[in-house]
C-alpha cells in the first residue's frame, strides 16, 4: 500500500483500500455529554475493520489537581492499547469522529507524540461516509497485537510553565481554539472561570472545517499568512482536544514548531496566580 505522509486522508481512499493489512481504521466519536455515546455509536454501525477509541477511557488520563479536564494519557498505557489493534511502525493509521474531526484530531495528535507519523485523519465524518453510501459494518475485529513502541515526542507538548515564559516574552504565539464568546469571557458553560489567557489570539477550531467534516483550515491559513513556517506557535483549548484540529491545520501547511497545550484553558485557571484576560477580568 501507497504510504500517505499528509494528514488528510480521502474517503473514496480509505473505502479503495478497506482490504489492506497495512490500514487501521480509529474510530473517535465522542459526547462530552454522554460519555457511553460513542461507544454505543460504534456498536451500531462503523467503517469495516475499525477499532473504538475513546476519549475518557483510552486518550485521555486520570484527572488530577493540575493537568486540565482531559489530560494526556500515559504514553505507556495508550502505547499498550496500539499494540493490541495491530498498530506498527508500517500501518497508515486513520482516524474519524462525527465531531468536526476533534476526536481524531486529538487520536491524530497523540501518536504523532508517540513518534508514529504515518497517522491521519478522515476527511469528513461518517455520517458523510454512511450517506456517501460507503459499506458499515457492526462487526467488531478480532485484537492483531504488534510491536508497536512509543517513542515521546516531547517537543509536541507545551507545559504551563512554557506558556508562563514564552509567551510574554513574544518567543511563541498562543493560540486560543475556542468559539469567540469563550474566548472574550462573554460566556464560560464548561469550565469554572471565563476568559483567556493573556496574549493569546482566537482561531476557532470549527472554522478550519465545513458542515460534512472535511477540512479546508481557512481560519488557519487567515493566520499563517502573516507567520513564517518556523514560528513557534502553542495552541490551547478548554481541555486539550479541540486545540488538536488548529495544530493539524497549522503541520498541513508546514509548520514545524507547534505544540500543543495540553491542560489548555482548564489547567491554566487550576492555579490561582495565573492571570486572565476578557470581559470581566482586570
Amino acid at each position: 500500500m501507497e504510504q500517505h505522509w499528509h494528514s488528510i486522508i480521502s474517503q473514496q481512499w480509505i473505502a479503495d483500500n478497506l482490504d489492506s493489512d497495512t490500514l487501521i481504521l480509529a474510530d473517535c466519536r465522542f459526547s462530552l455529554a454522554d460519555s457511553g455515546e460513542g461507544r454505543r455509536l460504534y456498536q451500531e454501525g462503523h467503517l469495516p475493520g475499525a477499532y473504538h477509541f475513546d476519549l475518557e477511557q483510552d486518550l485521555s488520563g486520570p484527572l488530577q489537581a493540575h493537568g486540565g479536564r482531559h489530560p494526556l494519557p500515559d504514553p505507556e498505557l495508550l502505547a499498550g492499547k496500539l499494540r493490541q489493534v495491530g498498530i506498527d511502525e508500517q500501518c497508515l493509521v486513520v482516524a474519524y469522529d462525527d465531531q468536526l474531526g476533534a476526536g481524531a484530531a486529538r487520536f491524530w495528535w497523540l501518536l504523532r507524540y508517540l513518534g508514529h507519523g504515518n497517522v491521519g485523519v478522515m476527511d469528513g465524518s461518517f455520517d458523510l461516509w454512511v450517506r456517501q453510501g460507503y459499506p458499515v459494518s457492526t462487526d467488531i475485529p478480532h485484537s492483531k497485537p504488534a510491536p508497536f513502541a512509543a517513542h515521546v515526542q516531547p517537543y509536541r507538548k507545551a507545559e504551563v510553565d512554557d506558556v508562563r515564559k514564552q509567551v510574554p516574552n513574544g518567543k511563541a504565539i498562543l493560540v486560543d481554539a475556542r468559539e469567540a464568546t469563550r474566548f472574550q469571557g462573554i460566556e464560560e458553560p464548561i469550565d469554572p472561570k471565563a476568559g483567556h489567557i493573556p496574549g493569546a489570539v482566537n482561531v476557532f477550531w470549527k472554522d478550519n472545517v465545513d458542515s460534512q467534516g472535511r477540512w479546508h483550515f481557512h481560519a488557519v491559513k487567515d493566520m499563517a499568512r502573516h507567520l513564517s513556517p518556523d514560528q513557534e506557535i502553542i495552541v490551547y483549548c478548554g481541555s486539550g482536544v479541540t486545540a488538536c484540529p488548529v495544530i493539524l491545520g497549522f503541520e498541513e501547511l508546514g509548520f514545524t514548531h507547534v505544540r500543543l497545550y495540553a491542560g489548555s484553558w482548564s489547567d491554566w485557571i487550576s492555579y490561582p496566580d495565573n492571570p486572565a484576560a476578557g470581559l470581566g477580568q482586570t
